[in-house]
């Protein structure tokens, strides 16, 4: 069997598993996520073995320290994982919800109710974690699965999904409702596109260059999730302790993740007292600086080049641009951001209102970090990623944004005249 045909029974497969998560109960996939965050924890050496294996392959690859930690599975974050799929299984499930209902003046009951999508493809680099969180979400939402992760985790990636395959056919649902790509094969991304006849949707997750030949190659509808290049704006009257504590959160506490602080506006009213003491405070954590001119001025870092306001460095360095105005700030933002997560430091409510109107991202805080934007601290479980989309849907992509709309009608032998 070539990959051509590999996929498609991949594909087929996955079909047919969708027909039968359509209706399945609740009780099951909840039992069938409990059951797999068990088998998770049982299984919690053999996990870190593979692990083991990707790890080393990245070292001998020259990884950077925080693509390796983007891959690493310790003990605490196997744990996570199965707690993820705990909380998953405890929240309500969208599948049947009525969003809307009314009655025609003709008596026809219309309603509109949440539906799976069908099977939902996703490819992703680096985080297995998105093994075990993608696969939860689309069995919860009553979708099938089809997962093509990065070749840097490819040993971890195979052993989440065996785990987690065999764990819900065992809880009673059905066979092949999560199916992974095995193969390290670069084609295998472009055969997943072309199969609009079973896949209903790619969710891809990853940088510029794998987004955009999904974009230019896909027949299937995409929604992405982009870079996180995101900013945090320090407005005249930001505090300085806050400020001190919500950019060094927002840059340090994890820099590879996507929804860390790539670029610091500060405006210059605040520059010249506030910038010294940040930059002392962010080279002391090792994170390199990268300014503009005025920057320079103030604080002794490297030159910013324009490739910088556009760069996720995913590592510790941020560029850093001092602006004359609010309007400048927000500009910038628009112009130069991914549309991710933005935040301004102010204490003024207007300008607070204002950043959040005008501010174009799906997420946008007001005096807190950028690293909340996550599923479980909103409240949603785990997340397929953030969509920097505005369609199907946007910020975090959990439970509700895998399901999509039906009518509903209800008549009594009613016709249209």
């Amino acid at each position: 069997m070539n990959l051509q045909q590999e996929l498609q029974q991949l594909g087929r497969q996955a079909r047919q598993a969708s027909n039968a998560l359509r209706s399945l109960s609740r009780g099951i996939k909840d039992e069938a996520l409990r059951r797999v965050a068990r088998d998770l924890r049982a299984a919690k050496e053999k996990i870190k073995d593979a692990n083991a294996k990707d790890l080393e392959a990245g070292r001998a690859k020259g990884l950077s320290d925080a693509m390796l930690d983007r891959l690493e599975l310790t003990d605490a974050r196997i744990e996570a994982m199965a707690e993820g799929l705990e909380v998953v299984a405890a929240l309500p499930d969208p599948v049947g919800d009525i969003v809307d209902q009314y009655v025609h003046p003709n008596g026809l009951r219309i309603a509109r109710i949440r539906q799976p999508l069908g099977v939902v493809g996703i490819i992703y680099e680096s985080r297995p974690n998105v093994t075990a969180d993608a696969a939860a979400l689309c069995l919860k939402s009553g979708n099938a699965t089809l997962l093509r992760g990065g070749s840097e985790a490819i040993h971890s990636n195979i052993a989440i999904a065996e785990i987690f395959s065999a764990g819900v056919q065992a809880a009673g649902v059905p066979t092949h409702a999560i199916q992974i790509v095995t193969t390290t094969d670069r084609a295998a991304v472009g055969e997943l596109l072309k199969l609009d006849k079973y896949v209903d949707v790619i969710v891809p997750r990853g940088g510029k260059s794998l987004i955009a030949r999904i974009y230019e190659e896909s027949r299937i509808p995409v929604v992405a999730h982009l870079d996180g290049i995101c900013h945090t704006y320090l407005h005249e009257d930001a505090d300085p302790a806050m400020a001190q504590k919500i950019v060094l959160n927002a840059k340090l506490q994890r820099p590879g993740v996507c929804n860390a602080m790539e670029t610091l506006l500060i405006h210059e009213s605040a520059a010249p007292m506030m910038l010294p003491a940040l930059a002392e405070a962010l080279q002391a954590g090792g994170c390199e600086l990268r300014g503009c001119e005025r920057t320079r001025q103030l604080i002794d870092c490297a030159a910013a080049s324009e490739e910088d306001w556009e760069t996720e460095y995913l590592d510790k360095v941020l560029s850093i641009r001092v602006v004359a105005s609010f309007e400048e700030a927000v500009a910038h933002i628009n112009e130069h951001g991914s549309h991710h997560s933005d935040a301004i430091v102010t204490e003024s409510y207007l300008f607070a209102e204002r950043f959040l109107d005008e501010v174009d991202s799906a997420t946008v805080y007001v005096n807190a970090s950028t690293r909340f934007t996550d599923g479980f601290e909103f409240g949603l479980g785990a997340e397929i990623g953030i969509s920097t989309d505005k369609l199907h849907c946007r910020g975090p992509m959990a439970l509700e944004g895998l399901t999509s709309l039906k009518y509903v009608i209800r008549g009594t032998g009613q016709v249209r005249e």
